[in-house]
């Protein structure tokens, strides 16, 4: 810890306490003092650093001050957040504020010597280099496995419950996946498929029940699972209510069979496109047809009445070229997202994996992917998060960099989430020291959500590393000769 005594010389300052003692900081170095916002953890971060924080739409990193100094941070009702500027906003955790513009001398007389705190010194000693890392930078490709299944041919799904039954649309017809609101409007004198419409980034999209489209029986509805699927009919974007969303699937289109010919005849041209059948046959997946979902002209015509509506309204274009796609998962309790092209497939946790003799704690064991061995990691334990997740809300996301393979357990998948260039920013300096994986972070004011955006290279790469670590350690020594 860098201090040094307060002068006599009489200058404006903060004067604030931290684990019983006081100390003085430069008031031309304070931006403003703030109560402690909702902060969230940046797993693999130095151990001062509590985690990130919206600030008026900035992202900043928020430093526990007694673990700067040496210190176990405890919780305290009178805490405070001291904005220093560095550039960029940094927010230091302070237990509380003795007074504010008050000169050093008279502060000494009523309550004995303070010190200064070298703060850029404290910083730099517990972060390292305040300079963010060189972005560009060449990164060896792991070898955690080898896809060796050609890409070619492959068909990507997006799989989602309605009414007990596994239902599924192409990525590709699939804008984004999200959050079922219950304050959706609901539109008077519309059949029963039309639910309304929905604000989605102040644009107002109608909202279709697949279940009642798909003339399916009415079951109990798990709220909190509730998805919108957001897909492309046609020109325009519509949002299909379904149960939860369940998987993402890349799979040899071989593994999509035609629909029987029973279910073709008629007035009832099928809706569905083909069948996709998993776990060796136990499992089927319904595979939806776009061009053939709307049928019913009069339903179609409600849609394109409430798409002109919403344009009317002067909303903006949800297709902007400029936004980026991510698939968003929980991990104890925060939201962390992978860009949706290095991810290959979201899938249940197996009931069973294959375990690996002396492999480090964090290695869950080994599944077969359609042929492919890939190694699972517990995600959990490598960021370090506490407790045990929800077993029947698991999944794991299978990311692929340069065919290079290899799954990881997390809590839940929640959404595909589409999110505009204005809401993305880089990760803090003293966030990203020592937690290279978090690339961005997806700053979402007006829903109060913050998402860590993982560089799903460096994930890989850090996994491999810590990888071939352990195993290194569980090696016998030689004897020497």
């Amino acid at each position: 810890m860098t201090e040094a005594a307060v002068s006599d010389v009489a200058e404006s300052f903060l004067t604030i306490e931290v684990g019983g003692e006081r100390f003085a900081l430069p008031a031309s170095q304070v931006a403003e003092v703030i109560r402690p916002p909702a902060v969230t953890r940046v797993p693999l971060g130095p151990a001062s650093l509590l985690g990130v924080a919206n600030l008026r739409g900035a992202v900043m990193p928020v430093v526990s001050l007694q673990n700067l100094l040496g210190r176990q941070q405890t919780p305290s009702a009178t805490s405070r957040v001291v904005v220093i500027d560095r550039g960029a906003p940094v927010g230091l955790v302070i237990d509380r504020v003795t007074s504010l513009g008050t000169s050093v001398s008279d502060t000494q007389s009523d309550s004995g010597q303070m010190r200064a705190l070298d703060l850029d010194a404290l910083l730099a000693k517990a972060f390292g280099s305040l300079t963010r890392r060189a972005q560009g930078r060449q990164v060896a490709a792991p070898r955690i496995a080898r896809e060796e299944v050609t890409e070619q041919d492959k068909v990507a799904l997006v799989c989602f419950e309605v009414a007990s039954q596994d239902f599924a649309l192409p990525l590709a017809s699939v804008h984004e996946v999200v959050a079922l609101s219950e304050n959706f409007m609901i539109v008077p004198q519309t059949e029963n498929v039309m639910l309304g419409v929905m604000s989605l980034r102040s644009v107002m999209l109608p909202l279709i029940s697949l279940r009642a489209l798909l003339g399916l029986r009415a079951a109990s509805r798990d709220g909190g699972r509730a998805r919108v699927v957001v897909a492309r009919i046609g020109e325009q974007l519509v949002g299909l209510a379904v149960d939860a969303m369940k998987e993402i699937l890349r799979i040899p289109s071989t593994m999509i069979g035609p629909v029987p010919a029973i279910l073709t005849r008629g007035n009832a041209e099928t809706q569905i496109q083909g069948i996709c059948q998993l776990e060796g046959g136990q499992r089927l997946v319904s595979v939806l047809s776009t061009d053939h979902l709307f049928r019913d002209q009069a339903l179609i015509e409600q849609i394109s009445s409430r798409t002109e509506t919403s344009e009317d309204m002067g909303a903006t274009d949800l297709s902007s070229h400029g936004d980026e796609q991510f698939i968003v998962f929980q991990l104890g309790g925060e939201e962390y997202g992978l860009p949706i092209e290095a991810v290959d497939e979201v899938i249940r946790v197996p009931d069973t994996l294959t375990r690996v003799p002396k492999a480090p704690v964090f290695i869950e064991g080994v599944m077969n992917l359609r042929g492919r061995v890939v190694p699972v990691i517990d995600q959990r334990q490598r960021f370090k998060v506490e407790g045990q997740g929800e077993r029947r809300r698991e999944r794991i996301v299978v990311v692929r960099i340069d065919h290079l393979q290899a799954g990881f357990i997390v809590d839940a998948v929640s959404e595909v989430l589409k999110i505009p260039q204005d809401q993305l920013r880089p990760t803090p300096d003293l966030a990203a020291e020592g937690s290279q994986v978090i690339d961005r972070i997806a700053n979402i004011e007006v829903e109060g959500r913050m998402i860590l955006l993982i560089n799903p290279r460096d994930l890989l790469d850090r996994a491999e590393k810590d990888l071939l670590a352990a195993m290194s350690e569980n090696q016998p020594e030689r004897p020497s000769s």
